[in-house]
């Protein structure tokens, strides 16, 4: 048995997967709000001993007997290192995540881009399988993105797949990255909440988003949220997402017309929580921005759900095998 972690900017997925790559057991904790790195391993810990517990598995000396642990993390990754995570709490400089899980997990530990690896797990076992090239867009706390071409993984010298940081609004709405007018200034979770609460407190524009984050128990407006406000037709949740639809149109569009990919696959918390009506929504916002417009990719929610950061995870292990 494999673990496989999907580290989140709202939610840690933990899920224990076999040589089949069914899932046995799966847990989730909240990402830690504050703290720091040390903070965010321990609650990873957490859930994967819980998902551990859940699937059964054996334990010797307090530890779950597994083949290894594979983690998808955001941010830049290098020897098991994670660095430039920002919409992780003061994850500042570079932490050796790899050796600390191993050490509290008493097993191997491989990390590998969240997004990456999700996009991964899609094209292996989920909305990709009938594929040879395509475009994974995880759109939740931030937007990322991840490629298969030729049927291989493409990460460049490392940083490939950044979508969200692809321009959509020349010197526009700052980024959480520091920049301006990229895609996730407009589109991510972060940003977005950012962007309503400023209209909210400091221009007096009426939501519910806020009523239903502290109805819920929440510190920050997730995807749940921004749902439940939709079905309330709530005017100013649905005017940011329109402005986050027409900004992941016209960036996934000008990959495509770079990549020319088979299929776009829309995953993440707001993808998969939102689904097709809003795959639909993405579909119609590229179609303007297409260079070859007659031919579009094709655009699906990703298969696999929630799960398929953690199940990407876990494959990392098998094929650092």
């Amino acid at each position: 048995m494999y673990g496989g972690i999907d580290l989140g900017g709202t939610k840690i997925q933990a899920a224990i997967v076999d040589d089949e790559h069914s899932v046995l057991g799966a847990a989730r904790r909240a990402t830690p709000t504050t703290g720091g790195p040390s903070d965010v391993a321990a609650e990873m810990e957490i859930a994967l001993r819980d998902a551990a517990k859940a699937a059964a598995v054996q334990w010797v000396d307090g530890n779950p007997t597994l083949e290894g642990v594979g983690v998808g993390s955001p941010g830049t990754i290098e020897a098991g290192n994670v660095t430039s995570a920002r919409n992780l709490p003061d994850w500042e400089g570079s932490f050796p995540l790899a050796s600390t899980l191993e050490r509290g997990l008493g097993c191997r530990v491989v990390v590998g881009n969240d997004v990456q690896v999700a996009t991964d797990a899609e094209f292996k076992l989920g909305a990709g399988r009938p594929y040879s090239s395509l475009l994974g867009v995880f759109w939740g706390t931030g937007v990322g993105g991840g490629l298969i071409l030729d049927g291989k993984p493409w990460t460049g010298r490392g940083g490939a797949g950044e979508i969200g940081h692809v321009v959509v609004v020349l010197d526009g709405a700052r980024c959480t990255c520091g920049r301006r007018g990229c895609m996730e200034a407009y589109a991510g979770r972060a940003s977005m909440e950012a962007h309503v609460r400023h209209l909210h407190e400091e221009r007096d524009r009426k939501t519910d988003l806020f009523k239903l984050m502290k109805q819920h128990d929440h510190a920050r407006l997730t995807s749940g949220i921004w749902a439940r406000a939709l079905a309330r037709a709530d005017k100013l949740a649905i005017q940011t997402l329109d402005r986050a639809v027409a900004a992941l149109g016209a960036g996934i569009a000008s990959v495509v017309n770079v990549l020319d990919v088979e299929a776009v696959i829309i995953g993440g918390g707001l993808g998969i929580r939102l689904g097709h009506p809003y795959a639909e929504r993405i579909t119609e916002a590229m179609q303007p921005h297409l260079f070859a417009d007659s031919r579009p990719p094709r655009v699906h929610v990703a298969a696999l759900g929630d799960l398929g950061g953690a199940i990407g995870a876990a494959l990392l292990v098998r094929a650092d095998a």
